[in-house]
């Protein structure tokens, strides 16, 4: 799987947003665990999930900024 692209994250809707980080930190989970048991191949997707996590966690943020100034 490839990185998420930062545009495709911006064209989600708040509840895809909360969807995503919850299957991304489950696969995070995961990831960890095998590592733990030697199972893991692909090092660099450990990487590559938490810097996706980082970009919606980003874009949360903006949005609840954004939202808090205009109110």
């Amino acid at each position: 799987m490839a990185a998420t692209k930062i545009g495709d994250v911006r064209a989600k809707s708040a509840d895809e947003l909360n969807t995503m980080l919850l299957d991304l930190r489950k696969e995070q989970f995961n990831l960890r665990f095998q590592r733990a048991t030697g199972q893991l191949e692909a090092l660099s997707r450990i990487r590559q999930v938490r810097r996706d996590i980082a970009r919606v966690k980003t874009i949360i943020g903006e949005r609840t900024r954004s939202a808090a100034n205009q109110a």
